[in-house]
């Protein structure tokens, strides 16, 4: 009994370890992986840290962290917290005695995490230990990562599983995830600082949903009343989606005020692969600095052009053929095996789309490497503008093609696609079945429509399957045979000893627990964050060709936001805690999409409303000028619908907004009592008034034929003496002047 509840507090304790660093030497020499662990352990000291080392699983060794002494841990909580101050970061200056800062605002888990983990990562010039997980030296280093708190991690499925929708509150239980407890588990009060760019991400997919509730509810209207490609939908949604992008814009800024996060990407993070060419003295600090010149990296930058051709030459032949031969065999083939043969396109791009656009971003990713960024944020801003151009033609272009080729086009087109029946000839019985029609042919009107729900429905189903189901059966898989193999082998009776045959009684439920933590994915944000923005991209886009397109987004995200927290707690390591203020790049994709958006949803309007009956495939009623008109006049009126929308939400408050303005007046005011008393702020004291009588007016006189007293200037200045009598004074003379206009009604 005893065994088992110190197991389950096993399960439930992580021990005071901060991280877990993973060190594996499989394919390493047995001299080389001793050596190069002597080393681990001897930086992670030269830091100040507490080591514990247990056995791994598979040829790996895993060494338990924390810091060493409280002193120390202080020490760097308060230099990051007064370099936080100096960058605009912190509202308020640290005190300046170190103790009481600190009690005044205690250390949390989350912020001890990533100070912890800047020690054991950071470069060494910054006094860290330069730990850097399969690179250089340190390529036996397989991962470095926090142990889950699976407590907070059941009450944080809990409580979002029974919430239809999430609250303010919510969302700080994302920004608080893996602190400390201070009561109850989901303490609103408590003030972690995590993952923030994850928080950002669960922030900015709480804000679309609750957004996505307006237009499901006029899509459903307009799929009812109005029919397909409504003009009054097309514009009501490019409002919608400008409103969104711009309340976003503000509603991360109010986030990084109430996160404490605010202007924390001004503090950048220098990259190791940076490789500078010149040193020169800063003419503002004087410090020796590292510098690549900036000309030089814009030339690299203009590769970039070259890129976007190749990636939209290979990528686009590639969905145009296979768009070519679907349109063959499914409008045109008429032999056997017509039911089947309809997937080879489909088979072809899910084959060939993966393996070419995995080319694309390893070349994109050399391409970033050789602009030479000196900065971490810098370097991903870059990576992401390529990836989005890659993922931009592989989601959308098939639609473009759909519906500005195929659809106002077939007709033309489709005489030229004999090319495609060479890959269906083997299956045909007769030459008949394989010709193409010369004359007479007609589209398919309803395949746009069709295509659009493929992309909005059934590929986000297909996606929230492939992104927690299957991992879930392959982990859940993978430990069925693992235990099979070992059961099989111990019939044999040739098992090896267990990996935790020498742990502790005391220590063998968390070592276990440790062990299958570190066997899990890194958790990458930016894929969710691009899954997000593509998914509006699709609503910016082509919503107009089938209103119902946001009622499958919000269901869709409903269920993603729990997904997601189920993935975090349950699939995926646990993320180490970074700060951001904002989502970064996407932010600018996401004015991008609504901008092209405005000017598809017009195109597509000025196209296919034929009554609400949707494409008939008759191009000759399309006149080149007025769709260029059309477009043009889209376009100009997205600019100053934007402009009106983002003054509007200018000038909507917030608690944020109010949280700044009072940190900003309290360090005015701090600042004003300590330099000139506790009464700066106070109203001028009010003086006894002095009885007017002929000896004080006789001294007056006295003192004005005095030397020094009788000029003009001070005359001038000495006639009332003190602000009340300035008061009576001005009083009297409105009184005069308004009894003598009194005086002139009166006549």
């Amino acid at each position: 009994m005893a065994s088992h509840h110190a197991a389950g507090n096993a399960l439930h304790s992580n021990f005071d370890v901060d991280y877990v660093i993973s060190y594996r030497f499989a394919d390493t020499d047995r001299e080389e992986a001793e050596v190069g662990f002597e080393r681990l352990v001897q930086a992670l000291a030269i830091v100040g840290m507490a080591m514990e080392v247990r056995n791994g699983d598979n040829c790996s060794v895993l060494v338990f962290v924390k810091i060493e002494s409280d002193k120390r841990l202080n020490d760097v909580v308060y230099r990051s917290r007064v370099k936080d101050w100096l960058y605009g970061v912190r509202a308020a200056q640290p005190d300046r005695e170190m103790e009481h800062s600190l009690a005044s605002q205690p250390l949390t888990e989350a912020e001890r995490l990533r100070i912890v983990h800047h020690l054991i990562a950071g470069p060494r010039e910054e006094g860290g230990a330069g730990i850097t997980p399969k690179t250089g030296q340190w390529k036996n280093v397989e991962s470095i990562f926090p142990l889950h708190d699976h407590t907070f991690n059941k009450e944080w499925i809990k409580s979002w599983s029974s919430h239809t929708f999430l609250k303010a509150e919510d969302l700080d239980e994302v920004r608080n995830k893996f602190g400390e407890k201070v009561g109850s588990i989901l303490n609103r009060e408590r003030i972690e600082l995590i993952f923030m760019q994850i928080a950002f991400y669960f922030a900015f997919t709480q804000s679309y949903f609750t957004f996505l509730i307006f237009p499901a509810a006029f899509g459903f209207s307009s799929w009812v009343l109005l029919g397909h490609f409504s003009a009054i939908y097309a514009v009501v949604n490019c409002i919608w989606c400008m409103a969104f992008v711009e309340y976003w814009k503000r509603q991360e800024v109010d986030l990084g005020i109430r996160w404490g996060v605010k202007g924390v990407s001004a503090i950048h993070e220098k990259r190791r692969e940076f490789k500078h060419e010149k040193e020169m003295k800063d003419p503002i600090t004087g410090e020796t600095v590292q510098v690549f010149p900036a000309t030089q990296r814009l030339q690299r930058q203009l590769l970039q052009v070259p890129f976007a051709i190749l990636a939209s030459v290979a990528l686009g032949t590639l969905i145009a053929t296979c768009f070519g031969i679907e349109i063959f065999i499914s409008e045109i083939y008429n032999g056997p095996l017509k039911s089947l043969l309809v997937f080879l396109p489909t088979g072809l791009l899910t084959t060939l789309i993966p393996t070419l656009t995995t080319l694309l971003t390893g070349v994109a990713t050399r391409l970033t490497d050789y602009e030479n960024y000196e900065t971490t944020e810098s370097y991903e801003a870059a990576m992401t503008q390529k990836i989005f151009v890659l993922n931009f033609i592989t989601s959308y272009l098939p639609i473009f093609l759909t519906a500005f080729v195929y659809v106002p086009f077939g007709s033309l087109i489709v005489p030229y696609l004999d090319i495609f029946r060479l890959t269906v000839k083997p299956f045909a019985e007769n030459e008949k079945q394989l010709k193409v029609p010369q004359a007479g042919f007609e589209i398919n009107p309803a395949r746009l429509r069709k295509q659009v729900i493929y992309f909005t429905v059934t590929a986000q189903i297909v996606n929230l399957a492939l992104e927690v189901i299957v991992p879930w059966a392959k982990r859940q898989g993978f430990v069925k045979y693992q235990q099979m193999k070992t059961e099989q082998a111990a019939k044999k009776g040739g098992t090896r000893p267990g990996v935790g045959i020498n742990d502790l009684p005391e220590e063998a439920a968390f070592l276990t627990r440790v062990r299958n933590e570190a066997e899990l994915d890194v958790y990458d944000v930016t894929t969710d964050i691009r899954e997000m923005c593509l998914q509006f991209g699709y609503l910016a886009l082509f919503s107009v060709v089938w209103p119902l397109v946001p009622v499958s987004f919000l269901i869709n995200n409903w269920i993603e936001l729990r997904s997601d927290a189920l993935k975090l707690s349950l699939q995926l390591q646990r993320p180490t805690p970074h700060r951001a203020d904002s989502i970064g790049p996407w932010l600018d994709n996401l004015s991008f999409l609504t901008w092209l958006g405005t000017i598809t949803s017009a195109a597509l309007v000025y196209l296919f409303s034929n009554d609400g009956l949707g494409p008939d495939g008759t191009p000759a009623t399309i006149k080149g000028w007025a769709l260029l008109l059309t477009v043009f006049f889209a376009e100009h009126t997205y600019f100053l619908a934007r402009m009106a929308v983002r003054t509007a939400v200018s000038h909507i408050d917030s608690p944020g907004m109010q949280k700044e303005r009072a940190e900003r007046f309290m360090v005015r005011k701090r600042y004003l009592q300590e330099t000139m008393g506790e009464d700066a702020l106070a109203s001028p004291p009010r003086h006894a008034q002095e009885k007017i009588t002929r000896q004080s007016l006789e001294e007056e006189a006295r003192l004005s034929t005095m030397e020094g007293h009788g000029s003009l200037k001070e005359r001038f200045w000495n006639r009332q003496r003190s602000w009340e009598e300035s008061a009576m004074v001005g009083i009297g003379l409105i009184q005069r002047m308004a009894a003598g206009g009194q005086g002139k009604k009166e006549l």
